[in-house]
């Protein structure tokens, strides 16, 4: 990775990468992940559901989850314009919405929300987590999300000065207290991909209940 002497904004990043096409590399580097990530979503599941991948990139999950028969709606949502670009250009039939997520405003709530590699871009991702619980879910709905860049993940660490983008660097317990004081319930995480000194994608489930 080529080293930047000036911390990036992590919309601006993507927006780079969908403009030279790393969007498809993390694609295939997060599938294993991902697919963890969707047998985790469909485990026990026998009614449709509504599906929402925050910080969706190219679209790729969402339109694996357009495959799949219990998934009766299937959305995307991302900060980087290029992303949704590109995202609308494979898949002209599924919704994409192109907002700071913080920001963003849903006309319905979801069953489940799902996110990959973007909740430690957050300077405070309790913020976001408790949006998600707040005003995405439905009642009884889930929240899946893995992360790679994580304090017991050492091959990981030097990422931020890496790739010159800011990330927030969380303890696996730090992410598990954000999610119990946000609200969620029967939360389970795994590390997936375990492998020499690299610690897995941390991937966390999470119910909301009232």
């Amino acid at each position: 990775m080529t080293k930047r002497t000036k911390l990036m904004n992590p919309v601006d990043f993507f927006g780079e990468w969908a403009e030279i096409g790393k969007d498809i590399g993390m694609e295939k580097g997060h599938a294993k992940s991902v697919q963890f990530m969707i047998d985790k979503i469909l485990e026990n599941k026998s009614n449709s559901f509504t599906f929402l991948d925050a910080g969706c990139g190219n679209g790729w999950v969402v339109r694996k989850m357009n495959d799949i028969e219990l998934c009766s709606y299937s959305a995307g949502l991302d900060g980087a314009k290029k992303m949704i670009e590109k995202a609308k250009t494979f898949d002209s039939d599924s919704d994409y919405f192109c907002s700071d997520l913080l920001d963003w405003i849903p006309n319905k709530k979801y069953d489940v929300i799902h996110s990959m590699e973007v909740f430690y871009y957050f300077v405070n991702p309790e913020k976001i987590i408790q949006k998600i619980y707040d005003t995405w879910l439905n009642k009884s709905g889930i929240l899946v999300f893995g992360v790679d860049h994580y304090k017991e993940n050492k091959s990981a660490i030097n990422w931020p000065h890496e790739c010159g983008v800011f990330m927030n660097t969380l303890s696996i317990d730090d992410w598990n207290k954000i999610i119990i004081d946000v609200g969620f319930k029967n939360i389970t995480f795994w590390q997936i991909g375990k492998k020499n000194d690299w610690a897995g994608t941390l991937v966390f489930k999470a119910e909301k209940q009232h």
